[in-house]
């Protein structure tokens, strides 16, 4: 358990320190933005594949019995978490998270019409979708404290983008968009138009969605998520 704590505990660490804005503006100085968000990603990585190693590592202390309703849930979200992780970074975004480089000005993606934030709420989905199928205490401190993590960012993203954008800019510009996924497009002011870009990012990412759910995630995590469904 020491291990799993430690481990959370880094991660954390690593997602509040270097994107606070003094100490981002410094590396992206040194760096440059692209090899920045390019280092940035791969430690995070490494360090997300340590705190999985960790928790699976850690001790099982049962908290709930386990049903199968509760092995769909993940099974629902991943589709759409999968399409906004992938869209969120390919796109161009300057409300939030993305590996394109981009200005106030930048028209964003289909994805930021869904949310100001796609990346963030695909973590946040994937975490808080994987802890009704994982009743046990080491999950519910992993997903249900990325699920927090990923909260916390929400705002703190919003706010940066502000700054960023001067009042006048963002009011005009988070009127096309939303804090929460389909918020604006189902109250009117943003629209998701089909293109062929479009198309191809969500055949994509049911794709890499498909091939995870059949075999990869198995494969990386030794869990069959489909296996309570042919119990």
């Amino acid at each position: 358990m020491a291990e799993f704590l430690t481990a959370i505990a880094v991660f954390v660490l690593a997602h509040a320190i270097p994107p606070a804005r003094p100490v981002r503006t410094r590396l992206v100085v040194w760096l440059g933005r692209t090899p920045y968000l390019v280092l940035y990603s791969l430690v995070s990585i490494a360090l997300f594949v340590w705190v999985i190693v960790a928790a699976r590592r850690a001790p099982y202390w049962p908290l709930w019995d386990p049903a199968p309703w509760q092995a769909l849930v993940p099974v629902l979200a991943m589709p759409l978490a999968a399409w906004l992780l992938l869209a969120g970074l390919a796109e161009a975004n300057p409300f939030s998270i993305s590996l394109r480089a981009c200005d106030p000005d930048t028209e964003p993606g289909p994805a930021a019409a869904v949310t100001r934030h796609p990346v963030v709420w695909a973590f946040l989905l994937w975490a808080a979708s994987h802890i009704p199928p994982n009743g046990d205490a080491v999950s519910l401190i992993l997903f249900g404290g990325m699920a927090l993590l990923a909260i916390a960012g929400l705002g703190i993203l919003d706010r940066r983008a502000r700054g960023r954008m001067g009042e006048a800019l963002w009011k005009r510009r988070a009127a096309t968009t939303s804090l929460v996924p389909f918020a604006a497009v189902l109250a009117g002011p943003a629209r998701i138009a089909l293109s062929p870009r479009l198309l191809i990012s969500i055949a994509i990412a049911m794709t890499f969605y498909l091939w995870f759910l059949l075999l990869g995630h198995q494969y990386v995590f030794g869990v069959d998520p489909l296996a309570w469904f042919g119990s």
